[in-house]
């Protein structure tokens, strides 16, 4: 393969995937990783894609939020498993917040009924807890967007301001070890930076494709969380990167 191509062939994959690896990239075009790392200085500097830790992320418009029907299936069985374990920190009457994830649909679904306060901003998360007697439901009412099922808006954020949970279980779309948690737009990531900072401890459930990731609007630093859950196919790296950055990482298997 000439250069030429290595580098196109580089930019379609960042493209069609959002992230990848540079492990990933070294055994697709068949050269050495350090030849990769150099090739992704040079895509960088002409703007074609970002680098991340570890690999490369696409700098096309992340805009768009991903409609909830797709986002239900990808990455199933990790957000599932994920799920399970986030339950496993919640005590009969805590007060908790579950964004409008997928994940936190998951944990809707598989909470028992046990004494609790939920506060959210999903459809989908309040419907899944209707038929659970001894859990009360806050829903925060607001712009309902029809991509995400989910609340935002101003009067999702004045909502958010009038209530404090003891654990928040949140998700987003992009994870990065350098630059934090970030979310499709702006009116998303503001509601879940609203719902850190009513939060005592915020847990992010993040499956391990979404590490690397850059998307458009910036929710939190990493000083604001405390518990990530995440799958066993994240890379050993990150998982000594969070030790370092305080952040407690509880990795299942699957």
């Amino acid at each position: 393969m000439l250069v030429a191509e290595r580098l196109h062939k580089i930019v379609q994959l960042v493209n069609e995937r959002g992230s990848i690896r540079v492990s990933e990239l070294s055994a697709i075009c068949e050269v050495t990783e350090e030849t990769i790392r150099r090739d992704l200085d040079k895509l960088e500097s002409e703007g074609k894609l970002l680098r991340s830790h570890g690999g490369a992320i696409s700098v096309k418009d992340t805009q768009a939020e991903t409609p909830y029907s797709e986002r239900e299936i990808m990455n199933a069985e990790q957000k599932e498993r994920i799920a399970e374990e986030a339950i496993t920190h919640i005590r009969p009457h805590d007060r908790i917040a579950l964004d409008a994830s997928t994940t936190a649909w998951w944990m809707a679904k598989k909470l028992p009924d046990i004494p609790l306060t939920v506060l959210t901003n999903s459809i989908k998360v309040a419907l899944e807890l209707i038929g659970k007697q001894q859990i009360e439901v806050i829903s925060t009412g607001g712009i309902l967007t029809p991509r995400s099922l989910s609340f935002v808006g101003p009067l999702t954020e004045r909502s958010l301001d009038m209530y404090h949970v003891d654990k928040l279980f949140i998700s987003c779309k992009g994870v990065h070890l350098d630059r934090g948690l970030s979310e499709s737009n702006e009116m998303q990531a503001l509601t879940k930076r609203k719902m850190i900072a009513h939060a005592d401890t915020v847990f992010l459930l993040a499956d391990s494709s979404k590490f690397g990731v850059q998307a458009f609007a910036q929710v939190a630093a990493w000083q604001a969380i405390h518990h990530v859950i995440t799958d066993e196919r994240i890379d050993p790296a990150s998982i000594d990167r969070l030790r370092d950055l305080q952040v407690q990482a509880h990795v299942i298997k699957l």
